[in-house]
């Protein structure tokens, strides 16, 4: 009865984490009608580094340190996912840019063979190339291959792996409000240092990463606000569930994230998947699970 309890407690941690990540994808699609994909990152960031500042100052870091590169890799890696997350938020339904995210498992479970010598089953290889099918059905590439949006949104799922994958090294050394840290700033600093860029050199093929900042006003405030809030909530209930639930279980409700990004899609205006893409969503789950299960 114990173990049930500990089971739903997680699983619903995990389910209004979904719900949270969901509705902050609406405030970051809406707040980039007035700001571009750069500035949406740097709000959504900024307030992290607020948060996890004060939970450092309340509660001081145990760790040995002695990886700053690898730290900063993962910065970077969680940086450039998150930019071109928001960036397809933008430009596509809610509900793909959000499939595109959630096959970062998917990539996870290659870069951890390949860089850190973890054992991948024979069913994790079927859930990799069941994956990787699901990409090509969502893309629909064409003569000319995939479209930028498609690249994109596929490099936001290996960026987010990288940067999953270094965690597990990086563990080892560091206080996991170090880890979250050093996403917060780079992706705090990063975009500072690109505004600057931008204001001296603009080149519309790298506009996903390239932006002005604009002071937000009225409404705006409201929705980067929000972006901020909800995004910390949504890491903090996710950590809970994990904290509650076997990782596999928890891993494989997290895709309930894709089901609430297409509702709250309609709301702002997004079609519905068509037969292709639905299929595609569907194999990604699948392989995400499958993955998911075999942690």
């Amino acid at each position: 009865m114990k173990q049930i309890k500990q089971l739903n407690k997680g699983v619903k941690y995990m389910l209004f984490a979904s719900f949270i990540f969901a509705v902050m994808g609406a405030f970051a699609k809406l707040a980039s009608e007035h700001m571009s994909s750069l500035e949406v990152v740097f709000f959504r960031n900024i307030f992290g580094v607020v948060f996890i500042g004060y939970a450092l100052y309340k509660t001081p870091m145990v760790q040995s340190g002695g990886k700053p590169f690898l730290l900063f890799f993962r910065g970077l890696m969680g940086f450039l996912a998150l930019l071109t997350y928001f960036y397809n938020i933008a430009h596509i339904p809610l509900g793909d840019a959000v499939t595109y995210s959630k096959t970062a498992p998917i990539f996870t479970a290659v870069f951890a063979w390949f860089f850190l010598h973890e054992k991948l089953s024979f069913n994790s290889w079927i859930a990799v190339f069941i994956g990787f099918l699901g990409i090509i059905l969502i893309a629909k590439p064409t003569g000319m291959g995939f479209s930028k949006y498609d690249i994109l949104g596929i490099f936001s799922g290996i960026g987010a792996a990288l940067a999953y994958t270094s965690i597990r090294e990086l563990k080892n050394y560091y206080d996991t409000n170090m880890i979250v840290l050093s996403f917060t700033l780079v992706g705090t600093l990063g975009p500072i240092l690109l505004f600057v860029f931008s204001h001296y050199f603009y080149i519309e093929e790298l506009d996903f990463m390239l932006g002005r900042f604009v002071m937000p006003s009225g409404i705006v405030w409201f929705y980067v606000v929000s972006l901020g809030v909800l995004g910390t909530l949504s890491q903090y209930y996710m950590t809970k569930a994990y904290g509650e639930t076997k990782a596999g279980i928890v891993g494989a409700v997290s895709y309930s994230n894709i089901v609430f990004a297409i509702v709250v899609g309609l709301f702002l205006g997004d079609a519905l998947p068509s037969f292709m893409t639905t299929c595609g969503i569907v194999l990604i789950v699948a392989a995400g699970i499958m993955v998911a299960k075999a942690k």
